[in-house]
């Protein structure tokens, strides 16, 4: 009995490494539907979010200010093992940098993870059928795929397989 307690006394919370970074389009009043809070799903895989901008250079949100920590570059240069899309509305300002972003992931084979309405905003700039994303909470796109996300069990799937050497 005393050498239980003292194993289980023994044992501290560990944080998962972060092994990767996925690029996140921030914007105002983001949301991820269904799915809830995502963050903790993706740290629990080993992966860390970092802002990008897709309008002003810095956002405040809730009083308070997120810094980008990534660019588009970040995209173009593999520097982020996937981007991140939550669902929110976007300005016209805002829409030309979320298509340079959703383009430069695209070009680039970078996976891409989108929530509610940015699945459709996302497969506009990819040129795909808006109307057969409709009903998806979540999606990973990949290459020419729009892969429908429904649980956090299926995300957490995903972000697994996310910044894994090929």
């Amino acid at each position: 009995m005393n050498t239980q307690r003292s194993n289980s006394s023994n044992r501290r919370f560990q944080r998962v490494p972060m092994r990767a970074r996925l690029g996140l389009a921030m914007r105002r009043s983001m949301s991820y539907g269904e799915l809830g809070d995502i963050e903790p799903v993706l740290q629990g895989q080993g992966l860390a979010l970092a802002p990008i901008s897709t309008g002003d250079a810095t956002l405040s949100i809730n009083g308070v200010t997120v810094m980008a920590t990534a660019k588009v570059a970040d995209v173009e240069n593999g520097s982020v093992a996937g981007l991140v899309l939550p669902d929110t509305d976007l300005d016209e300002a805002a829409n030309d940098e979320f298509n340079a972003l959703v383009k430069a992931a695209l070009d680039k084979g970078v996976p891409i993870l989108a929530f509610g309405g940015a699945i459709a905003d996302a497969a506009r700039v990819m040129g795909a059928r808006v109307e057969s994303v409709a009903d998806m909470p979540a999606a990973v796109i990949g290459g020419e795929d729009i892969t429908p996300v429904r649980t956090r069990e299926q995300l957490a799937l995903v972000a697994s397989t996310l910044g894994q050497a090929a």
